[in-house]
């Protein structure tokens, strides 16, 4: 089956990277995973909203050989429970400095910035996706952020911003096409 996405190709030259293709990519949370709202319970507890196709892209990234790592600044039992849904295996919490926080992760990937993607809609998100090879900002993103994005998704953050970067990185990078294409066969061998 033919892909009925199309990116410009000047947009998949960036999304490759300027190394040997990306190997990993980094997700914001809150304004990236989710809309950036933050619902409180009477007792303290905090909502948040995350969008399925952002998840399934998630999970195909990681399926298509580019590592998801969530860096987020704050910590809650939600986030870590979709973390933990989708089975990410590398996530920070609570990190007050994203950068101090994706060092270690990606040294113990073996990683250097150039083969790193990087999603993120605000201020704190500054210093990663500058040394990133590509970043990537939801519709909503901070005007700075966006203002030094290489792409800014038609989606805002937790409406399928993370799942049309996935996607953009997938196909960029030579593997959305063989992931949809396995995505048609039934469990008993046959096609969809």
């Amino acid at each position: 089956m033919k892909a009925a996405l199309v990116f410009p190709p000047e947009l998949l030259l960036k999304a490759q990277g300027p190394g040997l293709g990306l190997k990993a990519a980094i997700f914001d949370v809150d304004g990236v995973l989710t809309d950036g709202r933050i619902y409180i319970g009477e007792e303290g507890e905090a909502f948040k909203a995350f969008a399925t196709l952002d998840g399934h892209g998630l999970k195909l990234l990681a399926e298509g050989g580019i590592v998801p790592i969530v860096i987020t600044g704050r910590d809650s039992p939600a986030v870590r429970r979709r973390v933990a849904d989708l089975g990410l295996k590398h996530a920070v919490y609570g990190a007050k400095d994203k950068l101090a926080a994706a060092l270690p992760v990606l040294q113990a990937l073996g990683l250097q910035w150039n083969e790193v993607a990087a999603m993120g809609d605000d201020w704190p998100d500054l210093p990663l996706m500058t040394r990133a090879g590509f970043a990537c900002a939801p519709a909503q993103a901070h005007a700075e952020v966006i203002a030094l994005a290489h792409h800014v998704t038609a989606a805002p953050g937790g409406h399928g911003a993370a799942r049309e970067f996935c996607d953009l990185l997938l196909m960029a990078n030579g593997r959305y096409a063989g992931l949809l294409n396995s995505h048609l066969e039934t469990l008993d061998g046959g096609k969809a």
